[in-house]
């Protein structure tokens, strides 16, 4: 099978395969992605075996959603928050957005109340759904969001 050199047919991109963030603080990361998000860690025989030794330093760690997208958390100790406010935007990339039913969002607002995190706006009901917009301890915003009933 050749790609055209003019461009990447359509349906020959089959999924994220990753998503990557550099992060300031593993375990405050760790902890929202894990505990806080729900995410699935990846643990030994789990970890890819090209990431094994970075794992056990203590410099990536790794985390799949239901439908198999991993993030990885590459730890950068030294990272600069861009800004002290977070909510000016400081790359192109401007929010990761996890779909929840209908039913949960709710208590997915509550679990991120709880837990003290800095709510950017919402929730919000719009005609494609409902969202909260959030921040991970280093400042990226998060979405939660659901289908309409």
């Amino acid at each position: 099978m050749m790609i055209s050199q003019k461009n990447i047919p359509n349906g020959y991109l089959r999924k994220v395969h990753h998503i990557a963030f550099n992060v300031q603080n593993m375990a405050a990361s760790r902890h929202f992605y894990g505990h806080i998000l729900g995410l699935h860690e990846l643990t030994g025989d789990e970890i890819p075996e090209t990431l094994i030794e970075l794992v056990n330093a203590g410099k990536v760690a790794n985390f799949i959603t239901p439908d198999g997208t991993i993030i990885d958390l590459f730890a950068e100790p030294e990272l600069l928050p861009p800004d002290p406010d977070p909510s000016k935007s400081f790359t192109r990339a401007y929010h990761l957005a996890f779909d929840i039913a209908p039913e949960l969002f709710d208590q997915a607002v509550a679990v991120i109340r709880d837990n003290n995190l800095v709510i950017a706006y919402g929730p919000v009901s719009r005609p494609t759904g409902r969202g909260l917009y959030f921040y991970d301890p280093d400042g990226f915003m998060i979405e939660i969001r659901c289908d309409p009933h």
